[in-house]
């Protein structure tokens, strides 16, 4: 039996990790949970069904909430960002899963990976920030790094057997979000309900904002180029509505090898934790004589700045990508508050990018301080803009 510490378990990804726990009770048990602490009462039944031997809660108010919702023996239960790299760090388990929102997965992704744990990466962030020092301290520590976001599972999957070598380009899919046919004009007066709607994932505000925006296919170019090697102007963006070919790889002669699927997270979340075996999965199989015509088409790099950006913050490198994603989950905030237009999310991490002054991401210590102050340029940013509303 494989023990499993769940980053994020209140999350769309970690619900689904639990579910197929339960789908698979012979073959694993949780270690260790963690969340950010807004549903504790949630948290407190996947205690009492899961029995971790330990939890811990970003907000430090909700581990005595929790500790009232309990009952003796109950676990260990810790609490701030330092609870959390305690967590991944000293909780024995056999798998992390990264499934944090934002910037808080850095430190315990990073923990999990310093001791030596395998890390199943959900949490796209943490190599957006620090993925060169991620990739390079698993290298150093012997430790897999196991794609669960849909796209980059399906890129793993079709390298299998495959020299990185062979490698064209990565295409990378996208459903185009909500606003894939919304005219520029018109994205000035949608609403946060509106950006909501997603056409083919049920997941998190802040990713589902993301995908509106195409940012979150930004983050996952960048992470694309961490996890597999390749440059920015070999990994390309396909926007295809159906959401059923997850990814492609273009080999050098022509061949280009496609990973397909229904829409659902709990199959990339399996072959994470069965890897590099694959077992039955409780979940329909795609049946392709009642799918749609396949599309793709490019994307809109002027109705959506945001990919365009994430592009522009690789290719300059350093601790621009640091400023690219705090820039971007502040102005998420704002919009999702309701002080910000849509429009005005690429504002804010375009301005956000333009002053800052590029280092070199040697250390975790540069990458939070570089976190830090972008957040509070964006910030300021977001102000100045709210009052366009």
């Amino acid at each position: 039996m494989k023990s499993i510490t769940l980053l994020g378990a209140t999350g769309s990804v970690g619900l689904r990790t639990l579910d197929m726990v339960s789908s698979f009770p012979e073959e694993f048990s949780v270690a260790g949970i963690a969340a950010r602490g807004s549903n504790v009462e949630r948290v407190a039944d996947m205690c009492k069904k899961y029995s971790p031997r330990a939890v811990a809660l970003l907000e430090t108010d909700a581990r005595d909430q929790l500790a009232r919702l309990l009952p003796s023996p109950r676990p260990e239960l810790l609490a701030g960002p330092e609870g959390l790299v305690a967590l991944a760090r000293d909780v024995k388990a056999d798998i992390v899963v990264s499934a944090l929102v934002g910037g808080a997965g850095l430190l315990p992704t990073m923990a999990a990976i310093q001791a030596g744990r395998t890390v199943a990466l959900a949490n796209k962030e943490t190599l957006v920030m620090a993925g060169r020092l991620m990739t390079a301290e698993a290298r150093t520590r012997g430790v897999k790094l196991l794609p669960v976001d849909s796209e980059h599972s399906a890129v793993f999957q079709c390298l299998h057997g495959h020299r990185r070598a062979d490698v064209h380009r990565i295409l990378l899919t996208a459903s185009g979000g909500p606003f894939r046919e919304t005219p520029k004009a018109r994205l000035a007066s949608v609403t946060v309900e509106d950006a909501l709607q997603h056409p083919t994932w049920k997941m998190g505000a802040k990713i589902t904002i993301d995908s509106a925006t195409l940012m979150n296919k930004g983050l996952e170019v960048i992470e694309a180029h961490w996890l597999f090697d390749v440059p920015a102007d070999r990994i390309e963006v396909l926007i295809h509505p159906q959401s059923i070919v997850h990814s492609m790889v273009e080999l050098k002669d022509g061949s280009t090898i496609a990973q397909l699927g229904v829409t659902d997270m709990r199959l990339p979340i399996q072959y994470a934790f069965s890897y590099p075996d694959r077992w039955d999965a409780a979940i329909p199989t795609l049946d392709l004589t009642r799918s749609a015509a396949l599309e793709f088409a490019s994307p809109d790099l002027d109705r959506f700045p945001c990919l365009r950006l994430a592009y522009q913050a690789l290719n300059v490198g350093g601790t621009m990508m640091v400023a690219l994603n705090a820039a971007n989950e502040v102005a998420v905030d704002a919009f999702l508050a309701g002080r910000l237009p849509f429009p005005a999310i690429s504002r804010v991490i375009d301005g956000t990018m333009a002053a800052h002054d590029v280092q070199d991401p040697a250390t975790v210590e540069i990458v939070r301080a570089a976190d830090q102050w972008a957040r509070e340029h964006a910030r300021t940013l977001a102000g100045e803009l709210e009052l366009k509303v």
